[in-house]
């Protein structure tokens, strides 16, 4: 046979042994065909108010410009669908927002739940009430409209006969009323409900917790800022340590929220002085320079927190003194621990994609992050409320106890009993350190 045959034959072989092998590569694909990726959960977000760095801002922002707030870094298995701003100040920055990322903003927040149709059309609530223009009640605490945006999204519900996740930035409201309205109707109603500070998630240098069951003693913080603002994540990070001991969280017994030289005297007679030095060791700064602490300190504060198996934490605020948080702990047998709490504080603000990321975590679960078990129902509360909620997070603790603590101030320091406070739970929680976060930006910029 010519050669030129012989090449031609040996070409066809070829080329038909090709067309085999695609006609079984697509036999198999028709067999097996390939599926396609999950939908993004439709997501709601409720807000007060939305300027650069508000909480708004570096929540609800990174579903749209992800984890990094640049566009940059992780992306989300949610989509943000709608807005609703309760306020609209001169530095508002979501209407810019949502025209770039295609998100609609409704004048109500019935629409944003609803997609402006008549049922509930997203799968979960992100309730962000923090900044803006709103009163303060007679204690001093911020009386942002939590429980107003709830009944309103409750309300659709309701009409919808179906409930999503709802995830609340901070406490659950100002007062224990509302407090207690917010978490029992989320229990009456299964409504899959978390709210939390994001010091409990953050970094701690050194890498330190409470072992879980360990016999704790006594509980020292060092806090900064507002009260009703960075007083409420000090009593996150203490609740944090203090719900892993023996026994678990026994509830809290009293409280009182001491001012001025009172301060100092507890320091020097009821407070382990050694765990105060230890706490303020941890904080790799302090800003009074050469003058003493306690000239340098500007309205010093102190909550103390009387659990009712003993253990005693005490919160100090020393604004002009420190700008960062630290605790230290003492157990039983005398030992004792201490970390420095430390939040980035620059763009991205990272700490924020930790405590966001167990809102998501419950969104596509249904179940809260960081779920704690309630034994009972609070000492107090309406016969049969909060029996049913088996999982909520220890917000409604700390948020009762700031309440409290606030009222303790106006009352000039009087200790007050809080016996709706005795609230028993175990939490099987357990803090894992974040990854190392990302060069932080200056604030002013993107």
């Amino acid at each position: 046979m010519p050669w030129f045959c012989i090449l031609v034959l040996m070409l066809a072989m070829c080329l038909s042994l090709g067309c085999a092998q695609k006609t079984v590569a697509a036999d198999a694909d028709d067999a097996e065909p390939k599926s396609d990726p999950p939908r993004p959960l439709k997501v709601a977000a409720i807000v007060t108010a939305y300027y650069h760095n508000s909480h708004a801002d570096v929540i609800v922002s990174r579903l749209m410009q992800t984890d990094t707030l640049d566009g940059k870094g992780r992306t989300y298995p949610l989509e943000l669908v709608s807005l609703y701003t309760d306020q609209v100040p001169d530095n508002d920055i979501s209407r810019r927002l949502a025209k770039e990322h295609n998100v609609p903003i409704f004048d109500t927040i019935e629409g944003a739940l609803t997609l402006g149709a008549e049922q509930l059309a997203v799968d979960a609530v992100l309730l962000v009430a923090e900044h803006g223009k709103y009163p303060k009640s007679e204690s001093g605490n911020t009386q942002y409209p939590k429980r107003r945006f709830f009944e309103e999204t409750i309300a659709v519900f309701q009409r919808s006969g179906r409930v999503v996740p709802v995830f609340i930035d901070k406490h659950v409201a100002d007062n224990w009323q509302d407090i207690t309205f917010i978490h029992d109707t989320a229990a009456e109603m299964n409504i899959p409900l978390m709210a939390g500070s994001s010091l409990p998630v953050l970094w701690r240098k050194p890498a330190a917790d409470v072992p879980r069951d360990a016999k704790l003693r006594q509980i020292v913080a060092i806090s900064y800022h507002t009260l009703d603002h960075y007083g409420f994540h000090a009593l996150e990070f203490t609740q944090a340590l203090a719900e892993r001991r023996e026994g678990g969280e026994t509830g809290i017994e009293a409280v009182r929220c001491l001012a001025g030289d009172a301060v100092w005297r507890a320091l020097d007679t009821i407070v382990d002085k050694q765990l105060f030095e230890q706490a303020m060791a941890r904080l790799p700064r302090t800003i009074h320079g050469n003058r003493p602490m306690r000239e340098a300190a500007q309205d010093p504060t102190l909550f103390i927190l009387e659990y009712a198996d003993g253990l005693r934490a005490y919160i100090f605020t020393l604004n002009g003194v420190v700008g960062e948080w630290s605790a230290a702990w003492r157990y039983h047998d005398g030992d004792t621990e201490s970390t420095h709490f430390w939040t980035q504080e620059a763009r991205p603000f990272m700490h924020f994609t930790y405590r966001r990321n167990g809102g998501e975590q419950m969104f596509l679960t249904g179940k809260p992050a960081w779920p704690v078990e309630r034994t009972g129902p609070p000492s107090g509360a309406p016969d049969g409320a909060c029996r049913r909620l088996r999982e909520v997070h220890l917000t409604v603790l700390t948020s009762g106890a700031l309440d409290e603590l606030l009222l303790s101030r106006l009352y000039d320091g009087k200790r007050r009993p809080t016996p709706h406070l005795m609230i028993e739970y175990t939490s099987d929680w357990d803090w894992q350190q974040p990854p190392d976060s990302p060069p932080g930006r200056p604030m002013h910029g993107q």
